[in-house]
Order: C-alpha cells, then sequence, then structure tokens
C-alpha cells in the first residue's frame, strides 16, 4: 500500500487523561503518522469526534443540529493533530466539507491528490458536511475519493468481535471477515454504511486499536495486528 485513509477514533485521543486531549497521546499518535509518511506512505486522516461530542448525545436536541455541533468537533480534533504532526516533523494540512477559511481549506479531491503526492498528511474534517452520515462513511468515501488502496480504521476496540466482549465474555475475535458478514451479523464495530459503501467500491479495511500508537506503524505495514476487513 501506498496512498491510504486512516480513520482515527475521536474518543481514543482523550487516553486515559479524562480530559478531551491527553496531549501526550495525541503527540505519540502523530509520531507514528509521521514516521510512516516518512517511510512512504501517503496519508489521508479522517478523526472523530468521541471525546467533545456525537450528535446522538443531543436528546430531544433536532438532529441535525446535533449532527452539526458534531462536524464542529471534528475539526477541532483535525487543527490539534494538525498542528501535532508539523510538530514531529511533517507538514499538514486540514480541509473541510464545510467551508471555514480562517481555519482550514475547503475539501478538494484534486488538491487533496496534488497534496499527498508531496508527502503532505491531509486531515478532512466536518464528515462530509450533512447530517445522519458517520465519520466512519465520511472516511471510506474520502478514501475513494483520493484513490486510496485501503482503509484503516483505529478505534478504542483492538479486534471485531462475534459479540461485545465487555458484555459477552464468550465474544470471540475475528482475524478476518468480509464485508457482508458485517451486515449480516450486525458485527458493530463499523458502520454499515461505511461497510455497504467499501463493499460496493472494493475497498478493504483493516480495523486495530489505538491504545498503542505504534500500531498505527505496524498496520500499515503489513504486521498482524487488528481484523482484515474484506470487500467481498
Amino acid at each position: 500500500m501506498k496512498r491510504v485513509l486512516l480513520k482515527l477514533s475521536g474518543e481514543a485521543l482523550s487516553g486515559a487523561s479524562g480530559n478531551i486531549y491527553d496531549n501526550a497521546f495525541v503527540d505519540s499518535v502523530a509520531e507514528n503518522l509521521v514516521k510512516a509518511a516518512k517511510s512512504g506512505f501517503e496519508i489521508g486522516l479522517v478523526i472523530g469526534a468521541g471525546n467533545i461530542w456525537r450528535g446522538r448525545q443531543g436528546g430531544e436536541m433536532d438532529r441535525v443540529k446535533a449532527d452539526q455541533m458534531g462536524m464542529l468537533a471534528t475539526v477541532s480534533n483535525s487543527l490539534c493533530m494538525k498542528d501535532a504532526i508539523i510538530r514531529a516533523g511533517v507538514p499538514a494540512v486540514v480541509m473541510t466539507a464545510v467551508a471555514m477559511p480562517p481555519f482550514a481549506e475547503p475539501y478538494s479531491a484534486e488538491r487533496a491528490k496534488a497534496y499527498l503526492s508531496e508527502g503532505k498528511i491531509v486531515i478532512f474534517g466536518a464528515g462530509l458536511g450533512m447530517p445522519f452520515i458517520s465519520t466512519d462513511t465520511a472516511g471510506a468515501v474520502r478514501a475513494a475519493e483520493i484513490g486510496a488502496e485501503a482503509m484503516y480504521m483505529a478505534k478504542n476496540i483492538d479486534y471485531i468481535y462475534t459479540a461485545d466482549p465487555r458484555k459477552d465474555p464468550n465474544a470471540e475475535k475475528l482475524l478476518t471477515v468480509k464485508c457482508s458478514e458485517i451486515l449480516s451479523r450486525g458485527l458493530a464495530a463499523i458502520d454499515f454504511t461505511a461497510a455497504a459503501f467499501c463493499m460496493s467500491v472494493g475497498m478493504p479495511i483493516r480495523i486495530f486499536g489505538l491504545a498503542h500508537p505504534e500500531d498505527i506503524l505496524k498496520a500499515l505495514t503489513g504486521e498482524k495486528v487488528g481484523t482484515v476487513v474484506t470487500a467481498d
């Protein structure tokens, strides 16, 4: 793989600190991204917002407004990671689906591909700019748009399991699984819309944990971490 899309869990960026950001952990993630970039990977990045706000937390709020708050939260995470990546030694650019020129560039697939070719890490914020669309799905769409060869998803779980391992002690980890199985068996580690999209465009996925940031480089270089999701 050369060009990849990495989806990072926003929730994982808070680490064990209990704060919105664990600065040391964010820096460690950035350092591993920079190592990957310097070794030849072209990296597009999408970050969730679970450490700040998810639309479904809105209770009785209008869902559109709640999801818009989530989109803004992903931009905050994107700016945080951009700063950490630049300090670690590689140029980074934030592009957003919703125009906000003082903070980031408007998204353009062509400019994103040009930046990637120049060795910059490109961070995509504000999802797809639409409510009801998860950052998993936004990552899958951006992966297809930039011509990524695969999508990697660093989450707050280390594998896809047959059930929630926190609730079911008999849950089994899956080393490989098809997108169609995720849908048919209701395996909730990845948004179902994202799984269906990746299946439709033939995009393979690797899902692994972000508890150890060095696993980012291991996953990208083909070491056996996490679950490989094939596009059937």
